[in-house]
């Protein structure tokens, strides 16, 4: 039988750069999947694999990191977002650093996106078709709206906020897809466990309005860490084969010095290429 070969991203706003550099590896080597599903930053730097577009996701942010535009406390007050909305999921995809649409089109790799239902507090899932179509960018920021420092964020039919609140880790929906072996990146080193949120006095103001929402964030470390021994289960049993970094990475969820955000990468590729040989041999077996 031949399996069906996914490809679960965690997010983690700058951290994922460290899952960049192992995609960026993954190009390099010609690795292929058969669908790739991402999360928050998982998604705005993974789709750079599907576009073979190696070192995007470094180049702009390096490009980037100091326009207020792109990521700073100014952009929150003044817009809502910390992230700018326009700037980045608009302006830098379509016009600064163009990602690579008719790559990905003919490509045919099926991409997902995880993002949260403000009202109902769960998951929405849903599959990319086109990167430049302007509703299908909302979907990804959404994707990556980051509680207290993002808007909430209408796509579709429904209001959203980042998908790491609900599934960071998707690698459940991904095995009820049909994916029976997948390749899962995550951000955070072996044994790591989330611990209870502490702005939970500040969400529960903020998003008063949204009571599913509130329990799904007070519950969310608990979630996170059910998924983390599900993915270690599918990791012993062969289901799934897990990179992680080897320790905490040198970077927060926001950052603006650049070597920092070079470490990050830097330890992504030296990751890959460190695991690329038992890769290449779980590979060899789901033929």
């Amino acid at each position: 039988m031949k399996h069906k070969l996914g490809m679960v991203l965690e997010g983690g706003a700058l951290r994922g750069l460290f899952t960049a550099g192992v995609l960026d590896v993954f190009l390099d080597e010609a690795i292929k999947v058969d669908g790739v599903i991402g999360v928050s930053a998982g998604a705005t730097f993974g789709c750079n694999f599907l576009t073979k577009q190696k070192g995007r996701a470094l180049r702009y942010c390096l490009r980037f990191i100091h326009d207020p535009r792109f990521c700073s406390v100014p952009s929150l007050l003044l817009t809502g977002d910390m992230f700018g909305a326009e700037f980045c999921y608009h302006t830098i995809p379509e016009q600064l650093d163009p990602i690579d649409n008719e790559t990905f089109l003919q490509g045919g790799v099926p991409f997902y996106i995880a993002c949260t239902d403000v009202h109902t507090g769960k998951a929405v899932y849903h599959q990319c078709r086109d990167l430049l179509s302007r509703e299908e960018l909302e979907w990804v920021r959404a994707c990556a709206s980051m509680p207290l420092a993002s808007r909430i964020v209408h796509a579709g039919q429904y209001d959203m906020l980042d998908g790491g609140i609900s599934d960071s880790i998707p690698l459940k929906y991904f095995e009820y897809k049909g994916f029976d072996r997948n390749i899962v990146i995550l951000t955070q080193p072996e044994g790591y466990q989330k611990s209870p949120n502490s702005t939970m006095p500040l969400v529960r103001t903020v998003y008063r309005k949204y009571p599913n929402l509130i329990r799904a964030m007070e519950r969310r470390h608990i979630y996170y860490n059910r998924q983390l021994a599900h993915v270690l289960e599918a990791e012993q049993n062969g289901t799934a084969f897990v990179i992680r970094p080897p320790e905490k990475l040198p970077v927060s969820h926001v950052s603006h010095d650049p070597d920092k955000l070079c470490a990050v990468y830097r330890i992504g590729r030296e990751t890959g290429l460190a695991v690329l040989p038992a890769l290449r041999d779980y590979l060899a077996g789901l033929a």
